[in-house]
């Protein structure tokens, strides 16, 4: 894997993670005025096409979606798989 590829993995994990943080933060924002919600799995979606970040920090910053099972344990194992995946590719990549 070159620089210039990390590079772009990085930019693009920053990217969907600050749309995965934002989108909680809407969520959260429409779900206190009781308006029409962004669907969970699309949530879910967001953190496992990259977004894992964003959905944790987005989590604990907006206090959302901390009392359901499926986000509290899913977002850190999806991030930790992520995370465990990236480092893999990295040393395997090493000459």
């Amino acid at each position: 894997m070159t620089a210039d590829m990390i590079r772009y993995i990085i930019i693009y994990i920053a990217v969907v993670s600050l749309v995965t943080f934002a989108v909680y933060g809407t969520d959260k924002r429409r779900a206190e005025k009781s308006r029409w919600r962004i669907p969970e799995s699309l949530l879910i979606v967001l953190a496992v096409l990259g977004g894992s970040i964003g959905a944790l920090a987005g989590m604990l910053c907006f206090h959302h979606k901390t009392k359901k099972a499926k986000f509290v344990v899913g977002i850190p194992i999806i991030l930790l798989l992520q995370t465990a995946s990236a480092l893999v590719l990295l040393i395997l990549q090493r000459p």
